[in-house]
């Protein structure tokens, strides 16, 4: 399984759309830093968020097709921006019932959405905790 490290010098290859970057600078969307499924180069795209109680975020796509979340499925490991704070992540893909109850949450937090909203996976994506090691 790949990983995204934390600092890197790959470049990002495609980047959000500069409203997706400036309202996820707001903390309103998130970014996600996904590995392409066949470039294998990092993609970075603003997608709307339901933050849950244990510090999950859900997500999900628009379609089928949706390059973010085709990338996820074969990549599950992430990086999360979402305003100052930033993370690495995993994605667990959400069974139906957690999918139209994540739509649901969405359409709460953003109203009407997209008519495809849930046509596509919808995701879990849990932080990955990071160890440190203090100095003795």
């Amino acid at each position: 399984m790949t990983t995204i490290p934390d600092d890197t010098d790959d470049p990002i290859l495609s980047g959000p759309d500069p409203m997706g970057a400036e309202m996820a600078s707001w903390g309103r969307v998130l970014l996600i830093e996904t590995r392409g499924r066949r470039s294998g180069g990092r993609r970075s795209t603003a997608v709307g968020f339901v933050e849950e109680p244990d510090g999950s975020l859900l997500i999900a796509a628009g379609g089928p097709d949706t390059a973010w979340a085709q990338n996820l499925l074969s990549h599950p490991d992430c990086r999360v921006t979402i305003a100052e704070r930033s993370f690495a992540a995993r994605a667990a893909l959400l069974t139906r019932p957690e999918t139209e109850g994540a739509v649901v949450s969405l359409i709460l937090r953003y109203g009407t959405p997209a008519e495809r909203l849930g046509t596509g996976p919808a995701f879990r994506l849990v932080p990955i905790p990071t160890t440190r090691t203090d100095p003795a």
